[in-house]
Protein backbone atom coordinates (compact mmCIF):
# COMPACT_ATOMS: atom_id res chain seq x y z
CA UNK A 1 0.00 0.00 0.00
CA UNK A 2 1.47 3.35 -1.05
CA UNK A 3 1.58 6.42 1.17
CA UNK A 4 0.66 9.87 -0.03
CA UNK A 5 2.76 12.97 0.45
CA UNK A 6 0.44 14.49 3.05
CA UNK A 7 0.67 11.39 5.26
CA UNK A 8 4.46 11.29 5.10
CA UNK A 9 4.66 14.98 5.95
CA UNK A 10 2.16 14.60 8.80
CA UNK A 11 4.09 11.74 10.41
CA UNK A 12 7.41 13.55 10.19
CA UNK A 13 5.96 16.76 11.66
CA UNK A 14 4.29 14.84 14.47
CA UNK A 15 7.58 13.13 15.33
CA UNK A 16 9.73 16.23 14.82
CA UNK A 17 7.42 19.16 15.62
CA UNK A 18 9.78 21.96 14.53
CA UNK A 19 10.58 20.30 11.20
CA UNK A 20 10.24 21.98 7.85
CA UNK A 21 9.37 19.20 5.41
CA UNK A 22 9.33 19.09 1.61
CA UNK A 23 8.34 15.86 -0.14
CA UNK A 24 8.66 15.03 -3.84
CA UNK A 25 7.14 12.03 -5.60
CA UNK A 26 10.11 10.95 -7.70
CA UNK A 27 8.33 8.63 -10.12
CA UNK A 28 4.70 9.65 -9.84
CA UNK A 29 3.88 6.17 -8.54
CA UNK A 30 3.24 7.02 -4.88
CA UNK A 31 6.04 4.65 -3.90
CA UNK A 32 9.32 6.52 -4.44
CA UNK A 33 9.80 9.82 -2.64
CA UNK A 34 12.48 12.34 -1.76
CA UNK A 35 12.20 14.15 1.56
CA UNK A 36 14.02 17.31 2.59
CA UNK A 37 13.75 17.78 6.36
CA UNK A 38 15.16 20.71 8.33
CA UNK A 39 15.06 20.75 12.13
CA UNK A 40 16.93 22.32 15.03
CA UNK A 41 16.73 18.88 16.67
CA UNK A 42 19.42 17.75 14.21
CA UNK A 43 21.95 20.18 15.72
CA UNK A 44 25.08 18.31 16.80
CA UNK A 45 23.90 14.99 15.34
CA UNK A 46 25.68 13.20 12.53
CA UNK A 47 23.77 12.42 9.34
CA UNK A 48 22.97 8.85 10.42
CA UNK A 49 21.38 10.02 13.69
CA UNK A 50 19.42 12.70 11.82
CA UNK A 51 18.03 10.11 9.43
CA UNK A 52 17.21 7.78 12.31
CA UNK A 53 15.05 10.51 13.86
CA UNK A 54 13.10 10.83 10.61
CA UNK A 55 12.69 7.04 10.28
CA UNK A 56 11.45 6.87 13.88
CA UNK A 57 8.89 9.57 13.07
CA UNK A 58 7.61 7.38 10.22
CA UNK A 59 6.51 4.83 12.83
CA UNK A 60 7.78 1.69 11.12
CA UNK A 61 6.18 2.46 7.75
CA UNK A 62 9.56 2.68 5.99
CA UNK A 63 10.01 -0.49 3.96
CA UNK A 64 6.35 -1.47 4.23
CA UNK A 65 3.83 1.25 3.34
CA UNK A 66 6.67 3.48 2.17
CA UNK A 67 8.89 1.68 -0.31
CA UNK A 68 11.67 4.19 -1.01
CA UNK A 69 12.64 7.51 0.54
CA UNK A 70 15.67 9.51 -0.56
CA UNK A 71 16.32 11.55 2.56
CA UNK A 72 18.21 14.82 3.01
CA UNK A 73 18.38 16.43 6.43
CA UNK A 74 19.79 19.73 7.64
CA UNK A 75 19.85 22.23 10.49
CA UNK A 76 18.14 25.61 9.93
CA UNK A 77 20.53 28.38 8.91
Amino acid sequence: MAMDIAEIERLIKEGIPDATVQIQDLRGDGDHYAAFVTSAQFEGLNRVKQHQLVYEALQGKMGTDLHALALQTSVPE
